[in-house]
């Protein structure tokens, strides 16, 4: 997953001083604070908005910077008008996953309550990422929920759900990694990521719990975001097995759900680039409601 930041960040393409005059970038919007550090998102404003927005998780590993947001890979989005929030969380190992998944239910939230600042419908946002930014795409997308309507801050009354979902290579069940009752909860293929999970990842039968917790497979139901992965079928990272499984039980819910096979592609290619028009297809479709000509 930390592999991603690699694949995903330095392989792409990145915009030149030509493309400079069509968005806006508005850097380093604080949408929390832990521990009195600031959690932050970046905004891509195209110069022709559609009025919709996608949310982009900066992720890999569950390691999260500013220096990771690449414009470059926006320009898909961009160019059909989506408007971009690049949020950054707090990281492993200071953070282990169930606290970064809160720090991704506050930045929707956040963003949902300001979207009309930004020109975005609140009802219409997308989310997308890669390997754990994938994972947290799929939380959000399997449990984004309403607000706390007593909460004290408003931004916490406000929902935390996403209306499409687009990710590469995600992790969605910790507790079957390559095949049934693999365990990879902290052990095994991911024990070089072992302080994301934290000390429930100590002992079997705090792993089964943790795994059923942090795992978005456990909470797909029928009105899941419609949700697409694009997943090489030779991952030695993130094994397929991952997003068949997902597929299948997303089929046995009623669930909307694409996956694309990627053959002989490991965890990120050369020319993921090319894949992010299908994400932007999906995003037309599921967001806009445009059916492709």
């Amino acid at each position: 997953m930390k592999r991603s930041l690699y694949s995903l960040f330095t392989v792409l393409l990145v915009f030149t001083a030509a493309h400079a005059a069509e968005f806006t970038r508005t850097e380093d919007v604080i949408y929390g604070r832990k521990f009195g550090t600031a959690l932050t998102f970046d905004v891509f404003q195209p110069e022709k908005a559609n009025g919709y927005g996608i949310i982009f998780m900066v992720s890999g590993g569950f390691f999260s910077s500013h220096e990771a947001i690449n414009p470059g890979y926006y320009k898909n989005f961009l160019d059909r008008g989506y408007t971009i929030f690049t949020v950054v969380h707090g990281s492993q190992p200071r953070f282990i996953i169930p606290e970064i998944i809160q720090d991704i239910h506050r930045s929707v939230r956040y963003i949902r309550h300001h979207a009309k600042k930004y020109g975005v419908d609140p009802e219409k946002l997308g989310i997308t990422g890669g390997s754990a930014g994938g994972h947290l795409s799929l939380t959000m997308g399997t449990q984004g929920k309403p607000g706390s309507p007593d909460a004290k801050d408003p931004i916490d009354r406000e929902s935390s759900a996403v209306q499409a979902v687009a990710c590469f290579f995600p992790p969605t069940d910790f507790s079957n990694w390559g095949s049934q009752g693999d365990d990879g909860v902290g052990v095994g293929t991911l024990i070089q990521f072992k302080p994301a999970f934290g000390p429930r990842s100590d002992t079997a039968e705090s792993r089964t719990v943790l795994g059923k917790e942090i795992s978005p497979i456990h909470y797909i139901t029928a009105k899941m975001a419609p949700t697409l992965i694009i997943h090489g079928d030779a991952d030695k990272l993130v094994p397929i097995y991952q997003a068949n499984i997902f597929g299948a039980k997303a089929k046995e819910m009623g669930a909307k759900f694409k996956l694309i096979e990627r053959p002989g592609k490991d965890h990120g290619w050369p020319d993921m680039v090319s894949d992010l028009k299908i994400f932007a297809d999906w995003f037309d479709e599921n967001l806009r409601g445009l059916t492709k000509p």
